[in-house]
């Protein structure tokens, strides 16, 4: 019997373990912030506790390698961009600064990494750029190898004056890689061949174009049917497309907007996640807004609104859903807060958990397993 209480113990102390998760959190540092936070966060309970911090600056989007050794930041800097590895050490919750490297280009706002551990690759918003550096097998940086300039304009003068490439997007199966253009109104679609010394190259009706003035921004792949989603910034809508893996190529099956029918103010429209078990869609909304859109994703691709929820806080740039899909993040920028929502499983309704953490000008957030 004392075997058998034992055992229990033992399940329960290893189901607690395997709840808790890094949670790293990307910065704007020309507030109060120091960089990064790296915190605990519990998928049980929501709750969060502060581990580290690794001075950066202005590390507005990371990527951590499929390895779960290293972690990548882009340095938004202006024209002078940067890009930093850090090794992390899961024991400690520690960040240690392994190199950095020119983006290519000015104001990097989004990088990824391919699950070989070979490249990483980056967006360049003011300079219309993406760029390709090869990643060593300690996890720093080498010089860009590959640098692709778009060139075009939009219909929003100010807005879409050129080429503002907003993501770098890996396909489910790592073959190809979209970039989605907020200045062109483009989603541009690259081969992806790790082994090559310029792993990108061009694709036959590689371009895909939404309506103009929409300012693509962030892009997503459902997780388990051929569908793929774009949030625009300018226009506050998303566009759902199916997407055939062998090409690589989209087919636009749906426009929606990501604010109410009745929705009067200034749109601006930032992130998109789908939930782990693939039934809904959610997409962040700053501007006026400042909500989260809801969908439920039917079986043909298409997304019907579920409902809007405030993000509670000012300016809500970047949000995650846990792993386990029980709690959506918002990191809210100007009121220096991450708002932790519970998540209804069967509606996808939001609600309010009471419980966020508090940091100053949070803009992204990613999470490991412990």
């Amino acid at each position: 019997m004392r075997f058998v209480h034992l055992l229990a113990i033992l399940f329960i102390s290893i189901s607690s373990f395997a709840q808790n998760y890094y949670l790293f959190v990307g910065t704007y540092t020309s507030g109060k912030s120091e960089g990064i936070y790296v915190y605990r966060f519990n998928s049980s309970t929501g709750n969060a506790a502060l581990l580290s911090t690794a001075k950066s600056q202005n590390p507005s989007y990371l990527a951590i390698s499929s390895n779960k050794k290293y972690l990548y930041a882009v340095n938004e800097n202006g024209t002078a961009g940067e890009v930093s590895s850090f090794l992390f050490d899961g024991g400690t919750g520690q960040l240690h600064f392994i190199n950095k490297q020119s983006s290519g280009g000015a104001d990097p706002c989004y990088i990824t990494e391919d699950k070989t551990n070979k490249w990483v690759f980056v967006a360049n918003y003011s300079s219309g750029a993406l760029s390709a550096l090869s990643v060593n097998a300690d996890g720093s940086l080498n010089p860009v190898a590959q640098l692709i300039t778009h060139n075009g304009s939009g219909a929003d003068k100010e807005r879409q004056e050129k080429a503002h490439v907003h993501s770098t997007v890996l396909s489910p199966d790592q073959h190809f890689l979209y970039a989605a253009d907020l200045g062109t109104d483009r989603e541009t679609i690259y081969r992806f061949s790790p082994e090559k010394k310029q792993p990108l190259s061009d694709i036959k009706d590689s371009i895909v174009s939404v309506e103009p003035g929409s300012g693509p921004r962030h892009f997503v792949f459902h997780p388990t049917k051929p569908y793929a989603y774009l949030i625009s910034e300018l226009s506050g809508t998303v566009d759902a497309f199916s997407y055939t893996s062998s090409t690589g190529g989209l087919k636009q099956i749906q426009r929606i907007s990501s604010h109410p029918a009745d929705f009067k103010g200034q749109k601006g429209s930032a992130d998109i996640h789908i939930s782990p078990n693939g039934k809904f869609l959610y997409a962040s909304n700053r501007g006026d807004a400042n909500s989260i859109a809801i969908y439920s994703i039917d079986v043909n691709g298409k997304l019907h609104i579920k409902g809007f929820h405030s993000t509670e806080g000012i300016h809500p740039r970047n949000f995650m859903i846990d792993p386990t899909g029980h709690f959506l993040l918002v990191a809210n920028r100007d009121s220096d807060n991450i708002v932790i929502f519970s998540i209804n499983q069967q509606t996808g309704l939001l609600s309010s958990t009471g419980k966020q953490i508090n940091v100053p000008n949070p803009v992204c957030l990613k999470m490991l397993k412990m």
